[in-house]
């Protein structure tokens, strides 16, 4: 869904990804007015928001970058309560305008406010995902109903919606962007439920306050999971498997933890965990995959199944109070598939095809297995030691060996730089000057192919304690023309950063990823539409991953490996022959990664097509995820789902609640959209401006399916999608 007005004022603060930053305007809305009191002690803060608060006026630095100089922790809290009151100021102005409703007294008028409430929020919420800690975590949690009230006290104030309507009811006196933006913000209240009786709307009051905190909770208790469920090994030979330069990086964790002499192992954010690859100690992987798989089941402190069985339940309820059969039925009403059943059919059309494949996956393992004379069929943490040797003696590749020729530093300015450059004409360059939350960060200015300004873009590639999991980007200023911003976009991903003196080289899907997160960041940094709530990525769920994916395939083109693929020591080119290893292994174990992708899409969509009855009959989180593994032909013991209920953070922490299978079907347009690039010239400045023009600069200010006809001239089809994971086409009968 696009960002609403209300959305842009205050998401950031309540979401910590732009790939998922959509769920403050699904789940932080209503509280009752009783409740938005401010107490004593938060008028005070109010009162002691003044000219000494770096947020009190906009960033005098470029394109009004954050100054990181002057922010300290203590002004985040006023600010936003400044900020808030300000806005609700703002909004009850235009509620109470005398004058006839307007689309420029009304609806402009409302995407002119909030400002200062947009400026903090966007800081805060970008720096609880990437650098924060306990307070971070303490505020948001303080935060979030006053949010949702705030968010209330707007979607559902009667007078407000009444001249919406008006303007509405007119909007065939506008055209393009400006009625676009009308009929999103009129529906955008209807379905925050401003059409409701005066009862119903207290109980959604209610029921997304409720939930704002639980989303909330969950959130943090991820944070608290990943050190819970760390692994400490206290003998080196455990480790066998591993390189050098990895052993280094787990002695430093367990430094970092005050255990000198031991290695930490820490969990990443999903079931599958990398470093499975390479241990050779069987015991260890098995300690390790359950680490990651049990979390939040109980098996430490922090339980996050009663979070998912009650975020389940309260979203089937507010979805039925809005007259939808359920979650997803409200969800897709705006996306491309427009209802969960088209979204479940495409995942489930493709489950004949990809469970064969996984079965031929694993019959090669097991092979392996017998092979070593080992007496054990392969469990989930032999997967993908056994699949490295079966990559190894299929296509004789080492995946250490390819890292030499990936040393981060060139795969970003030769690899990245260098094809965005080719594609679109555009540079990056280092803007020292501007300063950064943390010391891993570097900042470039992007300009144009005629040399003028796009905007910032911050490199944020390193984890570091206090970071969230997995990758993603995030923006500090949206584009708008009609608040004449130029973007400062967040590229964040997790790389471990090598030991001091070491060159921090990458795998191949770490510089996949790299490209994907770049196509993100262009999705904000091309934006080229008048009013803030349609900027950028405020696109559907099942859109807004298409241009980043569309990116990744540039990985492998020539022209790009030329330049970037090049040995840290010696500065040899990756070699031929080791080039065709990698693009041929480019699809091996596609089915394993297909299927616990789609085993995890196929969960969140049984989870949110439940009826509020349904969702509180569920009486074991555990035993619900199983028996709809089953019903959906997904339950491999093998290949669990990519992330399990009480970690699936996309969907009980972020935006994409019924929308993960937004991947695949993006991946549908980029696959489709990759190939016709191919077909018409490839990697050139014409290809990439076509795209530009008809993707990446319209945000939602236009028809997604009639931005993807605009450019590839007709609708996808999935022929590409199968090629492009290697997987057959399924029979159907």
């Amino acid at each position: 869904m696009r960002k609403s007005i209300i959305a842009v004022a205050i998401g950031a603060a309540l979401t910590l990804a732009a790939c998922a930053d959509q769920e403050a305007a699904q789940n932080t809305n209503e509280q009752t007015a009783e409740q938005t009191q401010q107490t004593a002690s938060e008028q005070n803060s109010v009162a002691e928001f003044d000219q000494s608060n770096p947020f009190y006026a906009e960033s005098t630095l470029p394109f009004s970058a954050p100054d990181f100089t002057k922010i300290e922790f203590a002004h985040y809290e006023p600010a936003l309560l400044a900020g808030m009151e300000e806005h609700a100021a703002e909004i009850d102005a235009i509620a109470t305008n005398p004058e006839p409703a307007t689309f420029e007294n009304t609806i402009v008028a409302m995407e002119k406010s909030g400002r200062l409430l947009s400026r903090v929020s966007a800081v805060f919420g970008n720096l609880a995902g990437s650098a924060g800690n306990d307070d971070f975590r303490a505020l948001q949690v303080k935060m979030a109903p006053k949010f949702a009230a705030h968010s209330d006290n707007i979607n559902l104030n009667p007078e407000l919606f009444a001249r919406v309507k008006a303007v509405y009811e007119n909007r065939d006196q506008l055209e393009g962007e400006a009625q676009r933006l009308v009929e999103d913000t009129y529906k955008g209240f209807v379905r925050a439920g401003a059409e409701l009786s005066e009862e119903q709307k207290t109980r959604i009051r209610e029921v997304n306050s409720e939930m704002s905190s639980m989303i909330t909770e969950f959130r943090n208790n991820l944070m608290s999971l990943v050190d819970e469920n760390m692994v400490v090994v206290e003998d080196k030979a455990q480790l066998a498997g591993l390189s050098d330069s990895q052993i280094a990086s787990l002695a430093n964790a367990a430094e970092a933890k005050d255990m000198p002499g031991k290695y930490v192992i820490t969990v990443t954010n999903t079931t599958r965990q990398p470093i499975l690859s390479s241990l050779e100690n069987r015991e260890l992987r098995e300690k390790v995959w359950k680490a990651s798989a049990l979390r939040g089941t109980g098996n430490t402190a922090t339980d996050n199944r009663p979070l998912v069985k009650r975020l389940a339940e309260l979203r089937a309820e507010k979805a039925q109070l809005l007259g939808y059969e359920n979650w997803g039925a409200y969800v897709l009403e705006l996306s491309m598939a427009s209802a969960p059943e088209a979204a479940q059919q495409m995942l489930r059309d493709l489950v004949p095809a990809v469970v064969s494949n996984v079965e031929a996956e694993m019959a090669a393992i097991q092979e392996v297995i017998n092979a070593n004379g080992e007496e054990f069929e392969v469990q989930p943490w032999d997967w993908a030691y056994y699949a490295e040797q079966v990559r190894a003696e299929k296509y004789a590749l080492d995946s250490n060996e390819v890292k030499q020729y990936f040393e981060f530093n060139r795969v970003v300015e030769d690899g990245v730089f260098y094809a965005m450059n080719q594609l679109f004409g555009i540079t990056f360059e280092q803007r020292d000057d501007i300063p950064t939350y943390a010391d891993d960060i570097v900042v470039y200015e992007v300009k144009d192919v005629d040399g003028e300004s796009l905007g910032l873009f911050y490199g944020d590639w390193f984890s570091r304690e206090g970071k969230r999991g997995g990758a993603w980007m995030s923006s500090f200023v949206s584009q708008s023309h009609l608040l004449d911003n130029k973007p400062v976009i967040l590229n964040n991903m997790n790389i471990t950063k090598a030991a001091d003196g070491e060159p921090t080289l990458l795998s191949f899907d770490e510089v996949s990823t790299m490209f994907h997160e770049m196509g993100h960041a262009l999705h904000g940094m091309f934006s080229d539409v008048m009013y803030p709530s349609l900027a950028g990525t405020s696109v559907s769920r099942d859109y807004v991953e298409f241009p980043s994916t569309f990116q990744e395939d540039w990985t492998l083109n020539p022209k790009v490996i030329a330049n970037m693929a090049k040995h840290h020591e010696t500065d040899e080119q990756i070699p031929e022959e080791l080039l065709e290893k990698v693009m041929a292994a480019k699809n091996f174990n596609m089915g394993y990664d297909t299927l616990e992708y789609i085993a995890a899409a196929l969960l969140d969509l049984e989870y949110h097509t439940l009826t509020p009855e349904a969702a509180a009959s569920i009486e074991d989180v555990n035993e619900f995820e199983k028996a709809a593994l089953a019903r959906n032909g997904v339950d491999l013991d093998a290949v669990p789902p990519r992330y399990r209920s009480t970690f699936f953070a996309h969907v009980f922490a972020g935006g994409y609640s019924a929308g993960y299978y937004a991947y695949m079907w993006s991946e549908v347009l980029a696959a489709d959209a990759f190939k016709y690039v191919q077909e018409n010239g490839g990697l050139t400045l014409e290809n990439g401006q076509a795209f530009r023009d008809a993707i990446l600069s319209k945000g939602n200010s236009k028809d997604p399916m009639q931005q993807y006809i605009d450019f590839r001239g007709q609708k996808p089809t999935v022929d590409a999608l199968l090629e492009r994971r290697g997987l057959t086409a399924p029979k159907i009968d």
